[in-house]
């Protein structure tokens, strides 16, 4: 199969950026399903049941979500009512929605998508994502009911993404992390054969500070003062995230590509 995920959509600029560019890029590069990490795409916090439908009349074969799933209080219906989108496992067990879906792809082959929150630094405790994360990986196990299974892994710290890569290898197909809105270099195969990127990046506008207009967070940071909301930068956006091919048979990665399209960052394709 051929898979394509884009990392946070932030604000107008990465829904406009998505919105306008996701068949492109479907047709261009044959995709068999793509994934997108929305959870920033309504104003920078959450995302709106108008704004979900939008991604996904786009092109989107599956949303994710993450620690502002809620932020945007329609999405607590709206998330009942489309299964196309995914909270965190770890969430809450009491939050609407499921952490985890196996999924049709155009080409009828199934796909399993499943999202964890990280732990280390970030602002609210969750439950373990490596125990929440464990149940759903034995049910499927490779070369089974699914021929691809990704792992979103929303969290802040690299070593954490990093440990869950491990844990995950041999049992899935990718596992990308999302959240901090900055893209890493070091897509690869892991030893046993899963496709890993430490964070997507974000779908938004690099001339900003994570995709916030610029003045508030540094104001913040010279006078530790704030004085306005953080607002999204709204020009030009780079589509940032990872294209992966997978073994039908195995369920494991056989090439990962980094993906960046448009705006300020340096183009790279499959």
């Amino acid at each position: 199969m051929k898979i394509l995920f884009l990392g946070d959509v932030m604000g107008r600029a990465g829904r406009r950026a998505v919105c306008e560019n996701l068949a492109r890029l479907r047709d261009a590069w044959k995709l068999d399903f793509i994934v997108v990490n929305a959870e920033n795409a309504t104003s920078g916090m959450g995302l709106s049941a108008a704004h979900a439908q939008a991604l996904l009349e786009a092109g989107a074969d599956c949303l994710t979500l993450g620690d502002h799933a809620f932020d945007q209080k329609d999405m607590l219906r709206f998330i009942e009512q489309e299964p196309r989108i995914i909270r965190p496992l770890n969430f809450s067990r009491a939050a609407p929605g499921k952490g985890a879906r196996l999924f049709s792809a155009r080409n009828g082959r199934k796909v399993l998508v499943a999202q964890a929150l990280g732990q280390v630094f970030m602002k609210r405790p969750f439950d373990d994502p490596f125990s929440a994360l464990e149940p759903v990986l034995k049910s499927h196990p490779p070369g089974g009911l699914a021929h691809a299974i990704l792992v979103d892994f929303h969290c802040e710290a690299t070593s954490e993404k990093m440990a869950m890569g491990h844990f995950c290898d041999g049992r899935a197909s990718l596992v990308v992390g999302t959240h901090t809105h900055v893209p890493t270099a070091d897509a690869m195969i892991l030893a046993r054969g899963t496709g890993y990127l430490t964070d997507a990046g974000m779908c938004g506008d690099y001339n900003s500070v994570i995709g916030m207009e610029k003045q508030e967070p540094l104001r913040r940071f010279l006078t530790g003062m704030p004085k306005e909301r953080f607002t999204p930068a709204t020009g030009d956006a780079t589509l940032s995230g990872v294209y992966v091919e997978t073994d039908d048979r195995t369920g494991m990665a056989t090439r990962i590509v980094m993906v960046r399209d448009g705006g300020l960052l340096q183009a790279a394709a499959p």
